[in-house]
Parts: structure tokens; sequence; C-alpha cells
């Protein structure tokens, strides 16, 4: 069951991160235009991100269900890394609930902040799936 549980662990982690990298990536567009005065462009991007998000949050779920079952199945769970690694995955979950939060500022045409925060923002995943990869890659502890 292991390796299935992996196969299907990795399919989730890769979905669902093509959703977290791209979607603040759509946010730096729009932060970047004023709602009132490109209407059209402003409507596409935003149906763009609702669906995405729509896409990528079952996958979070996905991701989490299996990232504990994997350690389980392969007698890990003792081990202090796969502990990390769990939180990671729970503050990945609440970056996504963050991602929503902003999602509907940008509905209600109430974002507070500017392109370069969501530049910004936008590199959190990555920081977070490098210290993901290094702790099962090296299992420090």
């Amino acid at each position: 069951m292991y390796l299935w549980f992996k196969l299907i662990h990795i399919f989730f982690i890769i979905s669902w991160f093509a959703g977290l990298f791209y979607l603040p990536r759509i946010y730096v567009n729009l932060a970047q235009l004023n709602p009132q005065n490109d209407t059209a462009e402003y409507a596409r991007l935003l149906g763009m991100a609702q669906r995405l998000y729509k896409f990528m949050a079952p996958l979070g779920y996905g991701a989490l269900i299996f990232g504990i079952a994997v350690p389980f199945a392969a007698g890990w769970w003792g081990q202090g890394w796969v502990h990390a690694k769990l939180l990671l995955g729970i503050l990945l979950f609440g970056y996504q609930h963050i991602c929503r939060a902003h999602l509907r500022r940008f509905e209600q045409h109430a974002c507070r902040h500017s392109h370069k925060y969501y530049r910004v923002f936008n590199e959190i995943p990555v920081l977070m799936m490098i210290a993901a990869l290094y702790l099962v890659v090296f299992k420090p502890f």
C-alpha cells in the first residue's frame, strides 16, 4: 500500500502546487488593474482565479490525507522529520485559505495590497516546497 499511497500523494502534491504557484501570479495581474477602468480584463482574470481555486482546493485535501497515510504505511510516523513535513503541509493548507481570502477581496473590488506584495506572497509555497523536499530526501531527524 505504501507505494500506492506515495504515488497518489505525489499526484495530489504536483497538481495542488500548480495552483499554489499560479493563483498568486493571477493576483499580481489583478492588483495592477483598476476594476472600474479595466472591467473586461479584470473580469477575465477574476474568472481565471475563481476557476483555478475551485480546481486546486480539493487537491490540497488529497495531498494532506495521503501525506498522513504515507508515513503510517511506511512505518515512519514516529520520526521527527515526518511531523515537520506535516506541519509544512498544514501551513500550506493555511496559505491556500489565505489565497481564498484574497480572492474574496478581489471579488468585492476591495484589494488591499499592491502587485509587489503578491509577487512576494507568490514565493511562500516555493520556500515551503524546498523545505519539505529537504525533509523527505535527507530525513534529518
